[in-house]
């Protein structure tokens, strides 16, 4: 500590956190650029990701609209893609793609892609080692017992497994999208515009993941500090 501030957090979490809130940003405003890009093929979201299902033999997926702005996603248990207000309707580039990308999670989903099948068995792990964690590591500063905050320093590592696991999910599912829509033969902007909304949002993940292990790491190391002045 150096006048009450933890310089790990400065070294460690705080890039990977700048790093995150650009690639928010990013995001944000490459989505907003291309929505407001007509695609010549004429599409909408709805008509992108209906085409990539009917072409993969998922009739049975359904496509429904949910509220809000980049809230699509797919949900294996009901099994629907769910696209948002500025993509259900929507003719344009970005539109496509986001849509695109739900319905090769969907596609995944059917193949049984194990990253995914994977991402889905760690969930619950995820789920209890996200809330013990800082509470077992805290406790185990407070009591001064390493071991303890070590425990839950492993916790918290499930979810930057799950983090880590997300990584080929999305980046599959994006590159499904892809190969998909240069099937369909749409124009050569169109398909750029499309990728450059992809690769965006792709690169929230990887964010996600360096602020995760960011966090891991600066959580090791002052309980490996900790640990060693007990030895």
């Amino acid at each position: 500590m150096f006048f009450g501030i933890d310089l790990t957090y400065i070294y460690l979490v705080l890039p990977a956190v700048l790093f995150a809130l650009w690639a928010q940003f990013n995001v944000q405003s490459t989505f907003s650029k291309y929505s407001k890009v007509q695609s010549r093929s004429g599409m909408t979201g709805y008509d992108s990701a209906r085409r990539i299902l009917d072409a993969n033999g998922l009739h049975n997926v359904g496509i429904a609209r949910v509220a809000g702005k980049l809230t699509d996603h797919y949900n294996p248990k009901d099994n629907t893609i769910y696209l948002s207000d500025s993509v259900y309707g929507e003719t344009t580039a970005a539109a496509i793609g986001v849509a695109a990308h739900e319905a090769g999670h969907a596609v995944q989903h059917a193949v049984g892609y194990t990253p995914m099948k994977v991402r889905s068995a760690i969930i619950p792990i995820t789920q209890i080692g996200s809330n013990l964690a800082m509470p077992l590591f805290l406790l185990g500063i407070i009591l001064s017992y390493p071991t303890l905050a070590m425990i839950g320093v492993i916790a918290f590592g499930a979810s930057t497994l799950f983090q880590l696991v997300t990584l080929p999910v999305e980046f599959n599912a994006s590159s499904r999208a892809m190969d998909a829509l240069r099937g369909y033969n749409l124009d050569s902007d169109d398909l750029q515009s499309a990728r450059r909304v992809l690769t965006a949002a792709a690169l929230t993940y990887v964010a996600a993941l360096a602020v995760s292990l960011a966090n891991f790491l600066r959580l090791f190391l002052i309980a490996s500090r900790m640990r060693g002045r007990r030895d």
